[in-house]
């Protein structure tokens, strides 16, 4: 599976997904421009010693990467109508996550808006953490593939 960030802010939560890609076998693509540098302390501490052994690359166009991959995709929004846990997650998806601050950019719903799905919240929620939404999709979808793409302990 493959997750991107699209122009995340918060070094903090892109650490913390690199190490949530360590454990489930993810890989990271980051969509530049970053709102902070790969060599930025706050990355490094939030993600340990876990970028050894995680794919992650930085790519400075989304639509392009999206649109040369044949996987599906999965973007997930607060905007969205559809819950990801009410859509058969396939093997092999990848996982789109907008901004902390600015989320997707309006012609990824334009293009892939029955592609749109978001994790159930309360009404006077606006939002969940980026590194929690990641983590709670990514285990959806493992769990919907009975943890199939993870090397037993």
């Amino acid at each position: 599976m493959e997750i991107i960030l699209f122009e995340p802010d918060i070094p903090q939560n892109t650490g913390n997904i690199v190490r949530l890609c360590k454990a489930t076998n993810c890989k990271l693509t980051l969509v530049e421009p970053l709102g902070f540098t790969i060599t930025d302390k706050k990355l490094k501490r939030a993600g340990l010693d876990y970028f050894l052994g995680v794919e992650v690359k930085t790519i400075s166009s989304l639509k392009e990467h999206l649109e040369t991959s044949k996987a599906p995709k999965y973007f997930l929004s607060s905007k969205a109508k559809k819950s990801i846990y009410s859509t058969e997650i396939k093997e092999g998806g990848i996982f789109i996550f907008g901004s902390e601050t600015k989320g997707l950019p309006d012609y990824t719903r334009e293009l892939w808006g029955e592609d749109f799905y978001t994790l159930p919240m309360d009404k006077g929620a606006r939002c969940l953490n980026l590194a929690n939404s990641v983590s709670i999709t990514i285990y959806e979808a493992l769990r919907q593939q009975n943890f199939a793409p993870l090397s037993p302990s």
